[in-house]
C-alpha cells in the first residue's frame, strides 16, 4: 500500500470539545472483595482500595464504579442487599467510604456505586417483616408474593426460571399463623433475592430516598443493576423460552441498525417492560437537582440495540452498557455492523456509546478470545473444559482493548485488565461460591474464575492483596508475572500500553472525537480501520499480515514483544494508532 485512500464513510460526527465528564469518561470498576485487603482478613476493604488509588490516577482513568459493598449476607457477592445506607463490616464503615470518596476527588476520580433496585437480600427488613404478616399485608405488597396453582398451592404460580437455573419461584414455609401458606415469592436470581414489586409507591419512595442518601454524600453517580428487570408483564403470564446471564444470539437482523443484536438481551415477560422508564425520569430528574452533572449507567442485557437506545433518552439515563460489542467475539464484519448501528441508534437520542469488554460477570476477554471458538461466551471456565491460549488471548485481548479505546463515548475496564490477566480456569470446584454453580449443579461453572483477588507485587504475601497472605479465593502461581510491580516501566508490558492508551486518548480528545471508516480496507473481512480526530485506528483480526499506509506515524501497537513496531505491514491479531503525515 502506497497511500491511504481519502475515501471514507461518516459514522459518527464529533462531539463538543468540552461535554458532560461522562460523555467520554474512562470508567475503571473495582470488584471490592478482590481488590485490595488492608485488615488482612482475606477479603478486599474500603482501605484497601482507597491504599490503592494513585494506581488508578497513575492509569489514567478518569473514574471508578465501586461493585456493592452495602449490608449483606453475601450469598451473592453483595448483589444481596440487606442495608442500602450502610456498610457491610466486611468492607468497612461509612466512615471509611467517605475518606475514599475524598481521596478519590483529591485524585481527580469521579466515584460511582452500584445501585441493586430489583431485588433485595432475604434478610433486608422489609422482607423479613413481609414473612412475618399474613398473605394480602402491606408488608407483602413490597415484594411479588403470588398464590401457588394446585389444589393445596403446591405449585408455582407460573413456569418461570430464575437466571441462576432452577424455579424462579419459592413457596414459604407450610405453617404460618396456624394455617397453610399458599403463597410463593419470586426471585429472578438467587432463592435469597426475592424481587421487588415496583408498582408499590412504597418502593419507588424508598429507592429515592436511597440515591438520595448516597448524592447527598457525593457520589458521581450509580450503576444500575438489572436495570431492564425491576418491572414485570401484567399478570405474570407463563414463558418458554430461557434466561440466563448471557442470553441472546450474535446475528444482525437484516443489516437494519435500527433491528442489530448481539448483546444477549434477555427475553421474555420479566425484562424490557416500557414501565422501567418510568422508574429512570423520575431518577434522572433527581440526579438533576444535584450539581457536579451526576450519572446514571444501565445494565441492561437487552435486543436490539434500538431497544437499548430507550434507556438513555435525554430525560432517563446518561449511559448503558453496550454489551453487543463485548458478546460479538473476534469478528471483523460482525464488530463493524455492532459498532455503526451502536453510534445510530445512541446518536439519535443524544447519548454516548458506552464501550465495554469485561466485568464481573463474563470471563475475562483475553481468555474469551483465546478459546478454540473465540466468539464463545461460557458462563465460566473450569479445569475439564476447553482452555484459551493463554498467548493468543493476550494478544487479541490487547488488540480488542486498543480498538476499544480509539472509538468516541465513554470506556468500562474491570479491574485487572490493565494487566492483561486471564480467567483463573483451573480454580477448583469446591472452592467456588457464585450461587450459579449449585442451582445449576455444576452445569454452570459460574463467575468466580473474573473475581479472583488481583496481583500488586510478585513476591509479597497474597502477591500483595492482602499483608497476611489470605485470600479469599486462590490466585494462579502463574499470575506472579502479570503482577503489576512487574510491568511498572517494563517496555511492552500491558499495563504501560494500557497508560500510554489512556494518555493519548485524553490527549487526542478521542472520546470527543468523531468516526469515519477507511474504506481502503473495507473489501478486507479480516480489517477494522476508522479514523477519530487525527488517528487512524486499524485493527486486523485476522492470522495474515495487511498493509499499512506509508509515511504514517505508529503511535500505539498492541502487538507483543517483537512486533510493537509493526513496519511496513500489521500482524495479525493486532492494532495499531496511526497518525498519518
Amino acid at each position: 500500500m502506497t497511500t491511504l485512500d481519502s475515501r471514507t464513510l461518516a459514522v459518527h460526527a464529533p462531539g463538543p470539545d468540552h461535554g458532560e465528564w461522562w460523555r467520554d469518561a474512562v470508567i475503571y470498576q473495582v470488584y471490592p472483595r478482590s481488590f485490595a485487603d488492608a485488615n488482612g482478613d482475606g477479603i478486599g476493604d474500603l482501605p484497601g482500595i482507597t491504599g490503592r488509588l494513585d494506581h488508578l490516577a497513575a492509569l489514567g482513568v478518569d473514574a471508578v464504579w465501586l461493585s456493592p459493598f452495602y449490608r449483606s449476607p453475601q450469598a451473592d457477592a453483595g448483589y444481596d442487599v440487606s442495608d442500602y445506607r450502610d456498610v457491610d463490616p466486611l468492607f468497612g464503615t461509612l466512615a471509611d467510604f467517605d475518606a475514599l470518596l475524598t481521596r478519590a476527588h483529591d485524585l481527580g476520580l469521579k466515584v460511582v456505586v452500584d445501585m441493586v433496585p430489583n431485588h433485595s437480600s432475604d434478610e433486608h427488613v422489609w422482607f423479613q417483616e413481609a414473612l412475618r404478616t399474613e398473605p394480602g399485608s402491606p408488608e407483602r405488597a413490597r415484594y411479588l408474593f403470588r398464590e401457588g396453582k394446585g389444589a393445596d398451592g403446591e405449585l408455582p404460580p407460573n413456569n418461570w426460571q430464575s437466571i441462576f437455573g432452577g424455579p424462579a419461584w419459592t413457596r414459604l414455609s407450610e405453617e404460618r399463623h396456624g394455617t397453610a401458606d399458599r403463597q410463593w415469592y419470586l426471585h429472578m436470581f438467587d432463592s435469597k433475592q426475592p424481587d421487588l414489586d415496583w408498582t408499590n409507591p412504597e418502593v419507588r419512595a424508598e429507592f429515592e430516598s436511597v440515591l438520595r442518601f448516597w448524592l447527598d454524600r457525593g457520589v458521581d453517580g450509580f450503576r444500575i443493576d438489572v436495570a431492564h428487570g425491576m418491572v414485570k408483564a401484567d399478570g405474570l403470564p407463563d414463558w418458554d423460552g430461557h434466561v440466563s446471564m448471557i442470553d441472546g444470539t450474535d446475528d444482525a437482523a437484516d443489516g437494519d441498525p435500527e433491528s442489530v443484536s448481539g448483546g444477549g438481551g434477555n427475553q421474555g415477560p420479566m425484562f424490557d417492560q416500557d414501565g422501567v422508564h418510568e422508574i429512570y425520569r423520575a431518577w434522572r430528574r433527581i440526579l438533576d437537582e444535584y450539581d457536579g452533572d451526576r450519572m446514571l449507567v444501565a445494565e441492561a442485557w437487552v435486543d436490539p440495540l434500538s431497544r437499548l437506545a430507550r434507556y438513555v433518552r435525554p430525560d432517563e439515563m446518561h449511559q448503558a452498557f453496550n454489551f453487543a460489542f463485548l458478546a460479538t467475539g473476534w469478528n471483523a464484519p460482525a464488530l463493524r455492523e455492532i459498532i455503526a448501528a451502536s453510534y445510530q441508534v445512541n446518536d439519535s437520542v443524544g447519548a454516548p456509546t458506552t464501550w465495554v469488554l469485561s466485568n464481573h460477570d463474563v470471563v475475562r476477554h483475553p481468555s474469551r478470545l483465546g478459546l478454540p471458538t473465540p466468539g464463545d461466551r461460557p458462563n465460566g471456565i473450569g479445569r475439564t473444559d476447553p482452555q484459551p491460549d493463554e498467548e493468543l488471548g493476550l494478544r487479541r485481548g490487547r488488540a480488542a482493548s486498543l480498538l476499544l479505546l480509539g472509538l468516541p463515548g465513554s470506556a468500562y475496564l474491570y479491574q485487572g485488565e490493565e494487566l492483561g490477566l486471564p480467567e483463573h480456569t483451573s480454580l477448583d470446584d469446591e472452592l467456588r461460591e457464585d450461587p450459579a454453580f449449585f442451582r445449576t449443579n455444576g452445569a454452570e461453572r459460574g463467575r468466580d474464575g473474573c473475581r479472583v483477588p488481583l496481583p500488586w507485587e510478585a513476591d509479597a504475601p497474597a502477591m500483595g492483596y492482602s499483608p497476611t497472605g489470605l485470600t479469599w479465593l486462590p490466585q494462579p502461581e502463574e499470575w506472579k508475572a502479570y503482577a503489576a510491580d512487574v510491568q511498572t516501566g517494563q517496555d511492552g508490558s500491558t499495563l504501560e500500553l494500557y497508560r500510554e492508551t489512556l494518555r493519548l486518548r485524553r490527549e487526542l480528545g478521542l472520546g470527543l472525537g468523531g468516526m469515519v471508516w477507511a474504506e481502503e480496507y473495507a473489501g478486507t473481512d479480516q480489517v477494522i480501520a476508522f479514523r477519530n480526530r487525527d488517528v487512524l485506528v486499524v485493527a486486523n483480526l485476522g492470522s495474515t499480515p495487511v498493509p499499512l499506509p506509508t509515511g504514517a506515524q505508529v503511535l500505539l501497537s498492541s502487538g507483543l514483544t517483537g512486533d510493537a513496531d509493526p513496519g511496513d505491514e500489521l500482524p495479525g491479531d493486532t492494532t495499531v494508532w496511526l497518525r498519518l503525515g
